[in-house]
């Protein structure tokens, strides 16, 4: 993304021609973006060889699925319907990760028809439940135990993970008492230790205190694993003044794990691969003046992008058409749903804007999309991947008629 004479374009398309061409609120993904990050989250792991398994919950569009997988990546999926999408999109089950807390019994079954890689369990029942299933099919399920390591990723409250008082896996104790009772299962192989922390984590300091936690609970249960599944959470820049991830002091930690423990690592990377890999256009319906502020009433609303509502997350805002005037009146921009907390960002300084303009929400490709919803019976955004000089839909724009 970048302005040439003043105009923004993805690759080589102007955004201008985008809007004009597709209308918003339009989802658009940069594919040579996507691709590059790809690329740049398997070198710096290249001497660890990893299995990396695509977050879908970030991003579950087939067409970004069937990308992912032509560049190598599996599926981590934490329900029926993406797991479905994940296959459907031709990832092998193979290179698939079942998680989260409350899998029911279809899922699981469905899950086990299909034989993926690994269901990673978080509670005993659910084990229980996975070795009944196995034992009706009469075949062998391989499992990983999600342990909570009570560890502080210091990312925002709201998607942190991994400490005591979060809901995911299983501390120390019960972890261990659930290995010694099912050591011996005909149907169910304790296959992998998985954890994962939180998101949007910056520092790589939480994860080097995660590794020590795994270090001494190999160590007391004496078991053998295949796999340890790290999860993801790798940050990335919303902000010029975030820090980069640094990638290469992650990498040097694991490899050092690595020589005491022979085991496949597995990355389950959904933000650090697709969120900067898209904007969501949108067009100025209105400009209200009050005395303190200028609210810019935009046609895209917290339906099509829950984070500032949901997290308070920050997203930059960028005019289609740059123009040098500067207006030094807070700005508010905001959406046209019946929320207060419909409102995307609040900025000093911004260039003119008038009525019928159109912006560039940036960085929104992880968690925009999937989290979108029809609140105020509004139809979903459009879906569109500029490749070089080409623009192809990969989500239609929702219809009205089909919504009621």
């Amino acid at each position: 993304m970048y302005f040439k004479k003043n105009k923004l374009f993805i690759e080589k398309v102007e955004g201008s021609k985008i809007v004009k061409k597709f209308g918003t609120p339009t989802y658009c993904y940069s594919l040579r973006k996507l691709k590059n990050n790809i690329r740049n989250f398997q070198k710096s792991f290249s001497s660890i060889n990893p299995l990396l398994c695509f977050s879908v919950k970030s991003n579950s569009n087939l067409q970004i699925l069937k990308e992912v997988k032509k560049m190598g990546m599996g599926a981590d999926v934490v329900s029926k319907g993406e797991m479905m999408q994940a296959l459907k999109a031709g990832i092998s089950p193979k290179k698939i990760v079942f998680s989260g807390v409350g899998k029911k019994t279809d899922e699981l079954k469905f899950a086990i028809e299909k034989k993926i890689l690994l269901i990673n369990a978080e509670t005993e029942s659910e084990i229980f439940e996975i070795e009944r299933l196995a034992k009706l099919k009469k075949t062998v399920v391989h499992i990983g135990i999600r342990l909570n390591p009570n560890i502080d990723a210091k990312t925002l409250r709201k998607i942190s993970t991994g400490k005591r008082e979060d809901k995911f896996g299983l501390t120390e104790k019960p972890f261990l008492d659930i290995l010694n009772n099912f050591k011996f299962s005909r149907f169910v192989k304790v296959k992998c230790l998985s954890v994962h922390i939180g998101s949007q984590i910056t520092d790589y300091k939480p994860y080097s205190k995660m590794i020590n936690v795994l270090d001494k609970i190999i160590k007391k249960s004496q078991h053998v694993f295949d796999y340890i599944d790290l999860g993801g959470g790798m940050g990335v820049q919303y902000q010029k003044k975030t820090k980069s991830f640094n990638y290469q002091k992650y990498s040097a930690i694991i490899k050092k794990f690595l020589k005491r423990h022979d085991v496949k690592i597995i990355f389950e990377p959904g933000r650090s691969i697709i969120a900067n890999c898209a904007v969501l256009f949108a067009q100025i319906i209105y400009i209200k003046n009050t005395e303190k502020k200028r609210f810019i009433i935009l046609d895209a609303a917290m339906n099509d992008l829950m984070r500032p509502a949901l997290y308070g997350s920050y997203h930059n805002i960028i005019p289609l058409i740059k123009r040098s005037k500067k207006n030094k009146t807070i700005h508010d921009f905001v959406g046209p749903v019946c929320e207060t907390t419909d409102k995307f960002l609040s900025v000093k300084d911004f260039q003119q804007l008038n009525e019928k303009d159109y912006v560039a929400i940036c960085d929104v490709g992880a968690y925009g999309m999937s989290l979108s919803s029809n609140y105020n019976l509004r139809p979903k955004a459009s879906e569109i991947m500029i490749e070089n000089k080409s623009s192809k839909v990969i989500l239609k724009r929702q219809k009205l008629v089909n919504i009621i």
